[in-house]
């Protein structure tokens, strides 16, 4: 019986690192994917680009805006495009954390979101989905002020 343990336990480790790893560089794969895809989201609005922008939107988008809940790419789209049409970005992003489901369907993006003056005020969240093509999209987006909470509590 004592016997019988480690040889199980090898075997099963033979069985499992191989797909662990592949599970891993997957999921890295997928992970620089949304990245990408965050950081050309962030982009279209320092470019001042709404088709760019509106490529990653998805049809079934919810943005929660300062006052409304946008639902709907046209109506997010619509809700933005003020934010275009400054001269200058009123604020950018960039993502810090990506987390994909193991499916590589969802995934969550979340990081700082800085004004004008280049001080954080907030923070974002965006849930992307990947379409059948591959391509990701955003279905959910919400901003917060940034936590002015204690560490630890």
């Amino acid at each position: 019986m004592s016997r019988l343990v480690p040889a199980a336990f090898t075997a099963l480790t033979t069985l499992l690192v191989p797909t662990l790893h592949a599970q891993t560089t997957a999921n890295a794969a997928l992970t620089r994917q949304v990245f990408v895809a965050e950081s050309t989201f962030a982009a279209s609005l320092a470019n001042r680009d709404t088709a760019a922008f509106a490529k990653l939107v998805s049809p079934e988008a919810v943005f929660f805006g300062q006052k409304s809940v946008m639902r709907g790419k046209a109506a997010v789209v619509a809700g933005w495009r003020p934010l275009f049409e400054e001269a200058t970005p009123p604020f950018s992003w960039k993502p810090e954390a990506i987390e994909v489901l193991d499916s590589g369907n969802l995934a969550l993006s979340s990081g700082p979101v800085y004004g004008r003056d280049g001080k954080q005020f907030g923070v974002f969240s965006s849930i992307w989905r990947r379409e059948p093509d591959g391509t990701w999209r955003v279905i959910f987006d919400k901003g917060c002020p940034v936590c002015n909470c204690e560490k630890g509590t």
